[in-house]
C-alpha cells in the first residue's frame, strides 16, 4: 500500500516537473523600440515620405501604442539625441529633450558625437541633473512644469568606447543588463570612433575613443561570465543604403566594417549617425548573417523589434524587424498630451526669440546637391561669412568656406508655425539651419594651403575621413574636381580661381571658416596652419546680418549653384553628419 502510495506520488512529481519544465521552455517574446539622431526635434521637423511626420508628442504615440503590445519593452536610442538642436531645445542647453525622453520611457541612450558638443561636463550634467553654472535659461522648470532644479536623464548613458584619459575608465557604463523571464540580455552601448575628428577639440579634451568592434569583442567573455548569451549593440556609427525607406540596398559605410568584425555572440546591432533608414542582415566575423538597423533621424521613423529568446540557450533565437514612420495623421495614435503641453510651454519662452523675421526670400534655399556636393543653404551661408568679415578691420577675407555637416536644415519659402507669412525667414528657423554656435575665424593661408585644403575634401586624403565632405564656398571661388583621380590629387589647379584670376601657390590669402573648422575639424588638418587668426562674429549673427538688408528691402533670391564643378561623369554621395 506504502509503495503504490509513494509510486502515484513520485508519478504525480514527474507530471509536474514535466509540465514545469514544459511551461518553463516557451519562448520569451522581447520587443525593442529604437530611434535616434533625434537632435532635439521636440516639434515636427516637417514630411517624410510625403506624410507630416515626427513631434514629440506623436513619437510618444507610437511608442505607447508599442510598448502596449508587450510588457517587454525596451525603448532604446543610438546617439544624437541632443546637440545641432532647434532653438526650443538648445536656448535650454536641451533640457527640453531630457525632460521629454525622461517621459516618453526612454531605457537606454548610445551617446553620439553631438552629445559632446558643449563637452564633457555639460554631458555629465545633462546625465546627472543640476542647473547650468551660468546660463539663467537653464532650470525653467517653474515656467514649463518641471522639477527645478532640472531632473537630469533617468535613463542611462552608455558609452563603452570613450575612455577617460587621466582614469582609464569609461567615460558612461558600458552596458546595461535587462532580464525577460530569467533570461538576462545585455545592452552594449557606444560612441563612434572618429568623434574627434568632427567635434570641436575641447568639447572632447582628455577622452579617447576607441575601436567599436574591438571594445565589444573585449567585452564578451565578461558578459558570458554572468550568465548573459543575448547581447545587443547599440552604437552612434552607421552606413548608407540606396533604396526606400527600410531597405538596404548597396549598403555601404563604417558599420559594414564594425559588423564584420564582431564575435559571433553579437545578436543585434541598433545603429544611427547618417540618418538613413535602412533594415539589413549584414555578415559578422564568423560569415553569419545579423539584424543591422537604423531609424532615419528627428523622431521622424521608428525601429520595431521584435525578438524571441530561448529560454534553454539563454540566447536569442529569432528576429523580426520593421520600421514605422511617426505619421501625424494617422488616428490610430493618441498623441501625448502631457508632453505636447511641456514642449508648447517651451515654445512660448521662446517665442518673442525665435519669432522675428531677419530676412525674406523669393523661393527654398535647400541643400539638395549638384553632381559636385554644392548646394543653395551651403552658398548663402558661406556669402554671409564672407560679408562679415571682409572689411579690413574685421579680418579682410577674400573668400569663406563652410562645412556640410553645419547646415543642419533648409531654408523654407512657406511659412513655419510661427505664422511670419511665406518667404520670411525668423531667427527660430536661422537657428535650425546653424544651431552650433561657432565663431567666424580669418586666417591666412597660401595658394598652396588652400588647394591641399580642397583635396582634404575627399576620401583617401585626411586621416580618418570616413566619406566625402566638399566645403561650400563664398561667391567669387570656384574649382572643378575628378573624383576618377587618384587621393590627393583630385583638384584641377589650374581651375581653382578667386574673381576670376588662378590663385597664386605662393601667395597669401585672407580666409574664413568658423572655429571648428579652423581647429582641425572634419580632418581639414591644414587649417591648423593658418596664420594670423582674427576671431569674428557667431556665424549666426553673421547669417542673420547678412539677410537684415531683405526684410524691408528686395528678398534673397538664390541662384542655381555653380561656383564647384565635376569633371568626371561618375556618380558620388555628397553625406553629411
Amino acid at each position: 500500500m506504502m509503495t503504490t502510495k509513494l509510486t502515484r506520488i513520485a508519478a504525480s512529481l514527474l507530471l509536474a516537473c514535466s509540465a514545469f519544465a514544459a511551461q518553463a521552455a516557451d519562448p520569451i517574446q522581447v520587443k525593442i523600440v529604437s530611434f535616434n539622431d533625434f537632435h532635439g526635434n521636440l516639434m515636427s521637423p516637417g514630411n517624410f515620405s510625403g506624410k507630416p511626420a515626427g513631434g514629440a508628442d506623436y513619437l510618444a504615440g507610437y511608442i505607447a501604442s508599442l510598448r502596449a503590445q508587450n510588457p517587454n519593452t525596451v525603448v532604446v536610442t543610438a546617439g544624437d539625441m541632443v546637440g545641432a538642436t532647434p532653438l526650443v531645445s538648445a536656448l535650454f542647453h536641451d533640457e527640453p529633450t531630457i525632460e521629454v525622453m525622461n517621459r516618453i520611457g526612454v531605457d537606454i541612450a548610445a551617446v553620439g558625437n553631438h552629445e559632446f558638443d558643449e563637452g564633457r561636463s555639460e554631458l555629465l550634467r545633462l546625465q546627472l541633473g543640476g542647473c547650468h553654472p551660468t546660463d539663467p535659461n537653464s532650470c525653467q522648470g517653474a515656467t514649463v512644469g518641471t522639477p527645478v532644479p532640472f531632473e537630469g536623464a533617468k535613463f542611462r548613458f552608455l558609452s563603452a568606447n570613450v575612455i577617460d584619459a587621466a582614469s582609464g575608465k569609461p567615460l558612461f557604463p558600458r552596458h546595461v543588463v535587462k532580464s525577460f523571464g530569467g533570461v538576462r540580455m545585455a545592452f552594449i552601448g557606444m560612441t563612434l570612433e572618429g568623434t574627434p575628428t568632427i567635434v570641436t577639440p575641447t568639447g572632447v579634451a582628455g577622452l579617447n575613443f576607441q575601436d567599436e568592434a574591438d571594445t565589444v569583442n573585449a567585452l564578451i567573455r565578461s558578459l558570458r561570465n554572468q550568465g548573459v548569451h543575448a547581447i545587443a549593440v547599440v552604437v552612434h556609427e552607421g552606413g548608407t543604403q540606396t533604396g526606400a525607406i527600410g531597405a538596404c540596398t548597396g549598403m555601404s559605410g563604417a558599420i559594414v566594417d564594425i559588423v564584420s568584425r564582431l564575435d559571433n555572440a553579437v545578436d543585434l546591432v541598433i545603429s544611427g549617425h547618417t540618418h538613413q533608414a535602412y533594415l539589413c542582415d549584414l555578415p559578422n566575423a564568423a560569415g553569419r548573417a545579423i539584424p543591422v538597423t537604423s531609424a532615419s533621424a528627428f523622431g521622424r521613423v521608428i525601429t520595431n523589434i521584435d525578438l524571441t529568446l530561448d529560454p534553454v540557450t539563454r540566447d536569442v533565437a529569432t528576429v523580426a524587424k520593421s520600421q514605422i514612420v511617426v505619421d501625424r495623421t494617422n488616428p490610430a495614435i493618441t498623441p501625448d498630451a502631457s508632453i505636447a503641453t511641456l514642449v508648447n510651454n517651451y515654445s512660448a519662452l521662446v517665442a518673442p526669440i525665435a519669432n522675428r523675421v531677419v530676412g525674406r526670400i523669393t523661393a527654398t534655399v535647400d541643400r539638395v546637391t549638384t553632381a559636385a556636393c554644392e548646394h543653395k543653404a551651403g552658398d548663402l551661408i558661406a556669402d554671409s561669412q564672407l560679408a562679415a568679415t571682409a572689411a579690413p578691420e574685421f579680418g579682410g577675407a577674400v573668400v569663406a568656406f563652410m562645412n556640410p555637416g553645419g547646415v543642419r536644415a533648409d531654408f523654407t519659402f512657406a511659412s513655419s508655425a510661427a505664422g511670419e507669412g511665406d518667404g520670411n525667414i525668423t531667427y527660430g528657423e536661422t537657428f535650425t539651419v546653424q544651431p552650433f554656435g561657432n565663431s567666424l575665424v580669418t586666417l591666412s593661408l597660401t595658394g598652396a594651403q588652400i588647394e591641399t585644403m580642397l583635396e582634404q575634401q575627399f576620401v583617401g586624403c585626411s586621416n580618418n575621413q570616413a566619406f566625402n565632405r566638399v566645403l561650400q564656398v563664398s561667391n567669387g571661388f570656384e574649382y572643378a574636381w575628378d573624383k576618377t583621380r587618384p587621393a590627393c590629387d583630385r583638384i584641377d589647379p589650374a581651375s581653382v580661381r578667386l574673381n576670376g584670376v588662378t590663385i597664386d601657390p605662393a601667395a597669401s590669402y585672407r580666409v574664413t571658416v568658423n572655429n571648428f573648422l579652423a581647429d582641425g575639424g572634419d580632418q581639414f588638418l591644414v587649417l591648423k596652419q593658418g596664420t594670423n587668426r582674427l576671431g569674428g562674429d557667431v556665424d549666426l549673427d553673421a547669417l542673420a546680418k547678412h539677410l537684415q538688408g531683405t526684410v524691408a528691402g528686395a528678398p534673397y533670391a538664390p541662384p542655381a549653384p555653380a561656383r564647384i564643378q565635376r569633371l568626371d561623369t561618375s556618380t558620388t554621395s555628397c553625406p553629411s553628419n
